[in-house]
C-alpha cells in the first residue's frame, strides 16, 4: 500500500511539473505566433494605445478599415474585432484586458444577434482567451460563469487546448501581412453569393447576455469611454425587428445605434460581398467611408 501511495504521488507530481513546464512552452508559443487571433489578442491585452478601439467578431476584423476611418475622425484607430469570438461574452473579457492599462476615448461595438440569442453552447469561444486567466477579475468572471476557471488554474496546459494548433502553424505561416492596424484585408472571392437571403426572427432570448451587454455598457461609463453600436451590411433582407433586444438597450442607456444592416447597404452589389456575413477588401474600403462620415458627426455630438 505505501508502494503505492508512493507511486501515486510520484506519478501526480511528474504530471504537475510536465503541465506547468508544457504551459510555459505553449505561452511563449501563443506569445510569439503570428496566426489570426494571438497577436491580435496579445496587443489588446499589453499594448493597444489607439483613441478609437473598434470590437466585435469577424464582421468587425474584415470589415472595418482603420486608416480610412483615421482619416476622417483625426483620430486613431484599432480593429480590435477577433475572427470567431462570437458573442458579448468575448467582448466583454477584451475590453477589461484592454482596460487593464489603457482607456479609448471612443468604444464601436460590432454586433449580431448573437450577442442576445440563446445557444446550445454560448461560451464556446471564450476558450480562446484562457492563456490570459488570472489578468483581470471581471474577464475571469466570464471563467466562472462558464465553469472553466477552476480548470485553467488546474491544468496551465489546457488554457492552450482551443488554438494549440494555430497557435504553433502561426510560427511558420504569417498571416498578418497586408494588414491596417488590425485589419486584415479579404480578397476578392472567386465566386459571389447567388442571391439574398432572409434572416429569421430571432425570439429566444439569453438573459444572461443581456446582463453582460448592460455590464459592457456601464464599465464603458464608469471609464468616461463613449459607446457606439454598430452593425454592419449583410447579404440577407433583415427580419422586421430583428435587433430590437438591442436597440432597446441602446435606448435605455443613451447610446448611438447604427444599423446598416436593416437599411439594406449594399444589397443592390451581390459581388461586394464573399458570403452571408461579410464584406471583402473593397467593399469594406467602401463601407469603411460610410461608416467613418456617419461615425464623425455621432462623435461631434458626443462633444469629442
Amino acid at each position: 500500500m505505501r508502494k503505492f501511495v508512493v507511486s501515486l504521488f510520484i506519478i501526480v507530481i511528474g504530471l504537475f511539473v510536465v503541465d506547468r513546464i508544457g504551459g510555459e512552452i505553449m505561452w511563449w508559443v501563443n506569445q510569439n505566433t503570428h496566426d489570426v487571433s494571438g497577436p491580435k489578442i496579445k496587443y489588446l491585452a499589453n499594448n493597444v494605445k489607439e483613441e478609437v478601439l473598434l470590437m466585435g467578431t469577424s464582421r468587425c476584423n474584415l470589415h472595418y478599415v482603420p486608416s480610412i476611418i483615421e482619416d476622417s475622425l483625426n483620430m486613431t484607430v484599432y480593429n480590435g474585432g477577433i475572427d470567431a469570438s462570437n458573442n458579448i461574452y468575448a467582448h466583454y473579457i477584451t475590453l477589461n484586458y484592454v482596460l487593464n492599462h489603457h482607456k479609448p476615448k471612443v468604444v464601436c461595438l460590432e454586433l449580431m444577434t448573437s450577442d442576445f440569442a440563446k445557444e446550445e453552447n454560448p461560451y464556446n469561444t471564450v476558450t480562446f482567451f484562457a492563456p490570459y486567466v488570472g489578468l483581470n477579475d471581471n474577464a475571469d468572471d466570464v471563467f466562472k460563469d462558464a465553469g472553466l476557471y477552476w480548470k485553467y488554474q488546474m491544468s496551465h496546459l489546457y488554457r492552450y487546448n482551443a488554438k494549440a494548433m494555430s497557435n504553433i502553424a502561426g510560427l511558420f505561416v504569417n498571416r498578418q501581412e497586408g494588414g491596417d492596424n488590425g485589419y486584415i484585408p479579404l480578397p476578392k472571392p472567386s465566386h459571389f453569393p447567388d442571391e439574398i437571403s432572409k434572416d429569421k426572427l430571432i425570439t429566444e432570448i439569453d438573459d444572461n447576455k443581456i446582463h453582460y451587454l448592460s455590464k459592457f455598457i456601464d464599465i464603458c461609463k464608469q471609464n468616461d469611454i463613449k459607446l457606439v453600436f454598430m452593425v454592419s451590411p449583410k447579404c440577407s433582407f433583415a427580419a422586421e425587428n430583428e435587433y430590437k433586444p438591442l436597440k432597446q438597450l441602446a435606448i435605455k442607456y443613451n447610446i448611438p445605434f447604427i444599423d446598416y444592416h436593416s437599411k439594406g447597404l449594399f444589397l443592390d452589389h451581390l459581388d461586394y460581398f464573399k458570403d452571408t456575413n461579410h464584406l471583402w477588401d473593397k467593399s469594406a474600403r467602401l463601407y469603411s467611408a460610410i461608416f467613418a462620415h456617419d461615425l464623425k458627426n455621432i462623435i461631434f455630438n458626443l462633444g469629442l
